[in-house]
């Protein structure tokens, strides 16, 4: 299934990993099956909440639901492909599909990574500068705020796939479970050093430019927690310990990710493999609404208001009704 070295166009690309799957593949489809649905009730239901209650149309909250929204986007461009995969016998992808899966997993990398430096600004006004807090990120402010990290992280993305597409290739076996990028590249035989200079560059800046808000934002926080009563460290700890777990968590994510398409890894387990590729897109769209969800009362109250007491209202009128 090798293309020629004077081939410059494909159709389709084989994804090796699933040659692993084997026997195993119907519990495989299950297990992610179970844990895709989760995602999408878990992330659907918090940004019903958000959207259904004013009092929560906050900045806070407005881009927690960008995040949750970022889940979705994510998961989805991953998992009903994965599970199609895992029970066909035959693991091609078209090459449009393909670059259009690069597009979502890599925007939706971006985008968590530009949301949650954005979430660490708004706490940092929310602890060092609460008196100012409400003039200093207005509705309009969140507004712009999230539409300028979405299109940014699609516009940097059109121009990596964009340059990927003209790349003249001699070979069309991924030994992946879908599409990554960087693996395209390393299929070339024309000159990559565009793609490769351009790929550093937004590599950094994918990294330093919401690195920098993030490390200034809890320097902040962490000086004001210092010189601070009790009250404020609580508030502090309260507001930022899910938001740093998710920050860690996604970064060991991308870590694997990078760990694994960069380094050999021959001698790793299949599983932790097939674990390691999917960690990313699985445990933080899964986590993220969990953590956040748990910690603040104003979503878990409603939550339980929106959800829990509409089911008991309707359980007490088909009692009265029998």
């Amino acid at each position: 299934m090798m293309l020629n070295s004077t081939s410059s166009t494909l159709s389709h690309f084989v994804l090796g990993a699933y040659l692993h799957v084997g026997n195993l593949r119907y519990l495989y489809f299950m297990l992610i099956a179970l844990l895709y649905i989760g995602i999408v009730i878990v992330n659907i239901s918090l940004i019903v909440v958000i959207c259904k209650r004013k009092r929560l149309h906050e900045p806070m909250y407005m881009f927690l639901c960008s995040l949750f929204v970022n889940e979705l986007f994510g998961s989805s461009g991953l998992f009903p492909f994965l599970l199609t995969q895992i029970l066909s016998d035959i693991h091609t992808v078209s090459a449009s599909l393909c670059f259009l899966q690069i597009f979502c997993l890599y925007s939706y990398a971006n985008v968590e990574f530009s949301n949650l430096a954005v979430m660490s600004y708004d706490r940092y006004l929310a602890i060092c500068c609460p008196l100012q807090y409400h003039t200093r990120m207005t509705s309009k402010k969140v507004f712009v705020l999230i539409i300028v990290l979405w299109l940014y992280s699609f516009v940097k993305c059109l121009i990596t796939l964009s340059l990927n597409i003209n790349v003249k290739l001699c070979g069309n076996i991924m030994n992946s479970l879908y599409c990554h990028n960087y693996l395209i590249v390393k299929l070339a035989c024309s000159d990559t050093k565009v793609n490769n200079i351009y790929g550093l560059f937004t590599g950094a800046i994918s990294i330093l430019v919401p690195l920098f808000p993030i490390l200034f934002s809890y320097m902040k926080i962490l000086k004001v927690c210092f010189s601070g009563s009790k009250q404020t460290r609580q508030k502090a700890v309260s507001t930022c310990t899910p938001h740093i777990a998710s920050l860690i968590n996604f970064s060991f994510g991308c870590l694997f990710q990078i760990i694994q398409t960069r380094f050999d890894t021959t001698n790793v387990s299949n599983v932790l493999l097939i674990f390691l590729s999917l960690y990313f897109a699985l445990l933080q769209p899964l986590l993220n609404p969990i953590m956040f969800g748990l910690q603040m009362s104003k979503i878990r109250n409603t939550y339980k208001h929106l959800f829990c007491y509409k089911m008991l209202t309707g359980r007490r009128n088909t009692v009265q009704v029998q």
